[in-house]
């Protein structure tokens, strides 16, 4: 049984936590969190990591990142599971990462999105041919809960400050999906702009991707429109994966079609079902793939290749302000 800590009980916390206590294989043996209203078990990290510790999960903003990892690091657990956006900056990330390599601890960033039902059932269909060569992927990003003064207040307030938003704190997630899905782009291209004046950085955008053999990526993203579906935050949009011998669609209830090139109809791939959790039970699905890398060594998301997801972010924003094309 593998030992876990969570260090952190915020919002999005709470869905690390309930993962963890339903995962087979691991327990949710200790908490911490510095509000005592939160009902952690400790206050600080010192406290959790008195619990020998097999796996710590940092599930705290940015600017803890660095220093918990550091300190995780001293306990020396089998793994330190870290939160996006990882670390303050690319540098620092890059900093902690070696660190971590240097002690021999696994630092894994918690990417869950690619752990979606409907991403992990593309990326399949993908691989196995049915739609041929892709030429095409197309993220519509519609949460459309960015609306007014208090956009984000109940939820997860902080995001009103952040002087980087759509790319960094979202964005990120689909950043890392095409490149998945694709391999590693060429070169970024971006357009981003604020359209809610009640917030700090941008909340709506397009990030384009390019591959010298032609294939695109395109977020397009918009978090004050949404999209058909009864509940906007279970797919956050809609998607269009398109080759040379078909095109997958990606609906809000998340549905996944396959259309071959030609027909007029298509065949379900994914059906639409009531998942527990965040997001298609995406956390536990990350969480269990955790389990599986303590014993195969191997870990999607482990920081050294992240890191490259977040070159391209830095590229993103480069573009924005530079207007113009970024190599990467």
């Amino acid at each position: 049984m593998i030992r876990v800590g969570l260090l952190g009980l915020g919002y999005f916390a709470r869905f690390h936590a309930d993962a963890w206590r339903r995962l087979a294989g691991a327990t949710l043996v200790a908490t911490a969190d510095a509000d005592p209203a939160k009902g952690a078990t400790h206050t600080d990290l010192a406290g959790l990591l008195s619990e020998r510790l097999d796996v710590v999960d940092i599930a705290t903003p940015p600017p803890t990142h660095a220093a918990a990892i550091r300190q995780a690091l001293e306990a020396r657990p089998e793994a330190i599971v870290c939160q996006k956006p990882f670390c303050t900056s690319l540098a620092e990330a890059e900093a902690v990462t070696a660190e971590a390599e240097a002690a021999g601890v696994p630092l894994v960033v918690h990417e869950n999105f690619r752990f979606q039902p409907w991403w992990r059932a593309i990326r399949a269909a993908v691989a196995d041919g049915e739609i041929g060569a892709p030429l095409t992927a197309t993220f519509r990003l519609r949460p459309g809960d960015g609306r007014g003064p208090d956009a984000y207040v109940e939820r997860q307030p902080y995001f009103q400050t952040m002087e980087r938003f759509l790319l960094h704190e979202t964005g990120v997630h689909y950043l890392d999906v095409f490149r998945w899905l694709l391999g590693a782009p060429d070169w970024v291209q971006a357009d981003l702009r604020r359209l809610n004046p009640a917030i700090a950085g941008e909340d709506a955008g397009h990030v384009l991707l390019g591959w010298a053999d032609g294939r695109r990526a395109l977020l397009d993203g918009n978090r004050l429109v949404d999209h058909a579906a009864a509940t906007t935050r279970l797919t956050f949009g809609e998607a269009l994966v398109e080759g040379d011998g078909g095109v997958l669609t990606l609906t809000g209830d998340g549905r996944v079609a396959r259309r071959a090139h030609g027909a007029v109809e298509g065949e379900e791939v994914l059906a639409p079902r009531d998942w527990p959790g965040f997001a298609g039970d995406s956390v536990a699905a990350f969480q269990r793939h955790v389990l599986e890398g303590l014993e195969s060594g191997a870990f999607e998301t482990g920081a050294r290749d992240y890191l490259e997801v977040m070159r391209l972010v830095e590229a993103g924003y480069a573009s924005a302000a530079e207007g113009r094309r970024v190599a990467v």
